[in-house]
């Protein structure tokens, strides 16, 4: 499965970049200690210097929400997510001969 989080720094501030930029990187660490993780990266729009993204890779969704459910995750990664574009950031990998989900709402309860 394959995450994609988009970030803004709140203004135009390099200092204000800085710090999220920090505390990505610090969340990709505490990310790429838990199990399930694959790989992960930060990045930084090119034509938008307050956009940010932390992608990463794991091996199914349950090992994601068990690592934003950690103690880690709801320390240092959840107060990130402040800054976070609103959307959808969870994805199924595609490749050729694969079943895909379903394409219908998931249930929350």
């Amino acid at each position: 499965m394959l995450v994609v989080t988009r970030l803004r720094a709140p203004g135009p501030d390099p200092t204000a970049g800085e710090e999220l930029r920090r505390g990505l990187l610090h969340a990709l660490a505490i990310l790429a200690a838990k199990p399930g993780h694959v790989r992960g990266e930060v990045g930084r729009n090119v034509d938008d210097p307050t956009l940010w993204v932390l992608t990463t890779r794991w091996e199914n969704v349950g090992s994601y929400r068990r690592a934003l459910g950690s103690y880690e995750g709801k320390m240092h990664i959840q107060p990130l997510m402040v800054h976070a574009v609103d959307e959808p950031s969870a994805y199924e990998v595609v490749e050729e001969g694969t079943d895909l989900n379903e394409a219908q709402p998931r249930s929350l309860g």
